[in-house]
């Protein structure tokens, strides 16, 4: 295994943060030495910091499931997912804000 080490980036333009973490290649390492040089990295960090990396850990966790979750669709549901988001692309959604409000007025007194 390469060794990774564990570099602060105050300016990264794919996250909105202004401290993220990510993982230089340096040299050979164990799986035992990264796990816990990941593990003392964390554990220095505040309480803003590790709910951010968190986020980013679920975030890259999530990711993988999707594409399982993606490839187990059928093209209908495949092309159907494609087609709203193209719609929604070209401004023909309703926004979330605009549909509560429908049924808050709708439903307010039932």
């Amino acid at each position: 295994m390469y060794m990774y080490k564990i570099v602060r980036h105050k300016a990264c333009p794919a996250i909105r943060s202004n401290n993220f973490v990510y993982l230089k290649k340096q040299v050979d390492m164990s799986t035992a030495e990264i796990k816990l040089k990941i593990f003392r990295e964390i554990d220095s960090f505040e309480e803003r910091e590790l709910n951010e990396f968190y986020g980013i850990l679920s975030n890259f966790i999530n990711s993988k499931r999707d594409l399982n979750d993606w490839d187990s669709l059928s093209t209908d549901q495949k092309e159907g997912i494609l087609k709203a988001i193209n719609q929604i692309d070209a401004g023909k959604g309703i926004s979330h804000d605009k549909v509560i409000s429908k049924f808050k007025k709708k439903y307010t007194n039932a």
